[in-house]
């Protein structure tokens, strides 16, 4: 039997420069996709799945994040006065109990792989989750990480999630080499990140959902640089192919939005407001309108 998933890396020391003004004040994992930021979904996620501690690798100019995962005691009792009990009950999933969460400084951008280094002392010699939040995933019934984590199990070693992607656009993610399939289970024999055009083994790509071995932290620790000149988490995991455990992907159950693109953003901004009971009727109702506006052409209509 596999030991249990019970901890998360999330690197969030990037500066969010695709979303600047706004990030110059505020850390990018608190941009909001209707009124939860990215970074509530991505903790979520790891709790349905089980995860009761979270590390954060964060830098300079993110205390905002911090401070949103702490406790407001006037705001709470304030609402407790007029008997907001509605948003007071919303408001508590997003209090982190104390020792439950721990912030790790990145103190140079040296890469994916990098930051998930940072957090090798907290992580020991245990398996662990690396969960990106610029990638919220919708699903239906199971979270994406909770997908893996039950997948995990039978499987062991190492596992990414992994999704189709059109040709022309697997040169910008790691793309695995598929050795068999077994339904939405793939037992990896290579991974290549950022592959040259025309030279992609699939149109698989990993996308930011990770279940790794201790041993791709030892591999972290060698801080050998791959693609772009970082230390690629890619190429930790990829070592890992050969071990007794070996590295799957699975095929998750679900919708993903790149939400580190203000298009992928706003493509999600869409979906999660119309996926919303209290949402759906205006919301559905007003883009209705506004495409009957455009016009056939997109260009709107005249007056």
């Amino acid at each position: 039997m596999q030991r249990k998933v019970t901890k998360a890396v999330f690197p969030v020391a990037g500066l969010g420069t695709r979303f600047l003004p706004a990030t110059k004040s505020i850390p990018k994992e608190i941009m909001t996709l209707v009124d939860r930021p990215l970074i509530q979904y991505a903790i979520d996620e790891a709790r349905a799945a089980g995860i009761t501690e979270f590390i954060f690798v964060t830098s300079r100019g993110k205390s905002a994040l911090e401070d949103y995962f702490d406790h407001a005691p006037e705001l709470e009792a304030s609402l407790k006065a007029k008997g907001k009990t509605e948003i007071l009950d919303a408001l508590d999933h997003t209090n982190m109990d104390s020792g439950a969460i721990a912030y790790i400084r990145q103190h140079r951008a040296l890469g994916l792989g990098h930051a998930v280094w940072c957090a090798n002392r907290l992580i020991g010699d245990e398996p662990f989750a690396v969960i990106l939040p610029d990638d919220v995933i919708a699903t239906d019934d199971k979270s994406c990480l909770q997908q893996m984590t039950e997948a995990y199990e039978e499987t062991g070693g190492c596992m990414v999630a992994a999704m189709e992607v059109p040709a022309e656009k697997a040169s910008s993610y790691g793309v695995l080499d598929i050795a068999e399939q077994n339904g939405p289970l793939l037992r990896v024999k290579g991974m290549v990140e950022k592959p040259p055009a025309g030279e992609e083994p699939s149109n698989l790509a990993v996308i930011g959902r990770y279940i790794l071995t201790p041993s791709v932290m030892r591999a972290l620790s060698q801080k050998k640089t791959g693609a772009g000149g970082e230390i690629q988490l890619t190429d930790a995991i990829a070592a890992e192919i050969d071990s007794e455990e070996g590295v799957y992907g699975l095929r998750f159950r679900g919708q993903r939005f790149d939400c580190g693109s203000k298009a992928g953003f706003l493509q999600a901004t869409v979906a999660f407001g119309l996926s919303r009971p209290d949402l759906r009727g205006e919301f559905s109702t007003y883009l209705e309108e506004l495409m009957d506006a455009q016009g056939p052409s997109g260009q709107g209509t005249a007056g």
